[in-house]
């Protein structure tokens, strides 16, 4: 397992380098007088795109085009692929908004006025998007192959794939929902599970920096956003009075604290919003924040080697040396998050399902 851990991280360093040279190499290309921009060099890393670029060699990108799905108010459905916009091209009416202007990297259609607004629906397949699918179909690929092996031999000792996701179902079940839920835990199972399993997936994929891999799924706070609104809407679904009651009209607040001014209920309600607030939060920002770090510190390269080429050279050593550390450390992180989003996640669940005992 150590050697698979070895080389993942050799491949990271080798392609990263690579990619990050070539695209500063473009940069020079494009325009020698032009400075190199840190900022705008990691946001096109981490952010989405319409395509997903895989190299750039002597100036020339190497990109996989993707669908793009649109629909216009004014001249209707459009599908086409996101190589007719390249390199700032207008195709239909349709071009990708450059820097400095509003929408910047989204799709923008030209108005009659001549100004250029969002389409009325754009639903294209992305760089995310694409790795969604990747990971969805990976996700179906382990549980329907793991199901099938309990199906077929239910007696037979786990191995192979199921002996692999097999502890991890039982940390779920025995370490996260049975504690934080109690014994109603059962049927929030299936959630926990998936979304367990889908942060530690997409997780992973995004420190592999090759295709179909490397998309910064779980640092996408539209995604996040989407995980912490099913959380807020199974535990609203499944509250029982008692929740409600300790919200508005909690046991053992003195009474001048809910009445004339409700000063309590009010922070408990405005808790119930922040809760799936923080989870969206603090999923976005520390996968977002392991991945800014690592190309922070190949910028730095580029940065000190504008000023000489021995500079550049020294840093590099420390860049790289980093870059590893901050590797191994982000394999740690995609564990802890799925660990944390599920764990809180359960106590959400277990705060709106418990029963209220009275003492005899």
């Amino acid at each position: 397992m150590a050697h698979w851990i070895k080389y993942l991280i050799a491949c990271m360093l080798l392609w990263n380098g690579v990619t990050v040279k070539a695209q500063h190499a473009t940069h020079e290309h494009d325009s020698e007088s032009a400075a190199f921009r840190p900022g705008e060099f990691i946001l096109e890393h981490i952010g989405d795109a319409y395509e997903w670029h895989i190299l750039t060699v002597k100036g020339r990108h190497v990109s996989i085009p993707l669908p793009v799905i649109l629909y216009s108010k004014e001249s209707g459905f459009h599908a086409f692929m996101s190589n007719r916009l390249h390199h700032g091209e207008t195709f239909r009416g349709f071009r990708i908004a450059a820097e400095g202007e509003p929408h910047k990297g989204k799709i923008v259609e030209q108005a009659k006025d001549g100004s250029f607004v969002r389409p009325l629906l754009d639903i294209s397949i992305t760089k995310n998007v694409l790795s969604l699918f990747v990971s969805m179909a990976f996700l179906l690929w382990i549980f329907l192959s793991v199901a099938r092996r309990y199906t077929a031999s239910p007696d037979r000792a786990p191995r192979g794939l199921q002996g692999l996701v097999e502890p991890v179902i039982l940390f779920v079940r025995d370490d996260i929902a049975r504690p934080a839920i109690g014994r109603k835990y059962g049927r929030f199972m299936p959630f926990l599970l998936t979304v367990f399993f889908f942060i530690l997936i997409n997780n992973l994929m995004g420190l592999i920096p090759f295709f179909p891999f490397g998309a910064n799924v779980t640092g996408n706070i539209a995604v996040t956003l989407v995980l912490a609104v099913f959380t807020f809407i199974i535990t609203l679904g499944n509250s029982n009075r008692n929740y409600w009651i300790h919200i508005f009209n909690a046991p053992g607040v003195p009474w001048w604290l809910k009445i004339p001014l409700p000063i309590m209920p009010f922070i408990e309600f405005v808790g119930l919003l922040i809760k799936p607030f923080v989870l969206m939060v603090r999923l976005f920002a520390n996968i977002t924040a392991g991945h800014i770090i690592a190309i922070g510190f190949f910028s730095l390269i580029f940065i000190f080697g504008a000023k000489s080429v021995a500079m550049g050279y020294g840093v590099s050593v420390v860049s790289v040396a980093f870059t590893i550390f901050m590797s191994v450390l982000e394999l740690l992180v995609a564990f802890i998050q799925a660990y944390v989003f599920t764990l809180l996640s359960a106590l959400y669940f277990g705060s709106a399902v418990e029963e209220h005992h009275h003492k005899e």
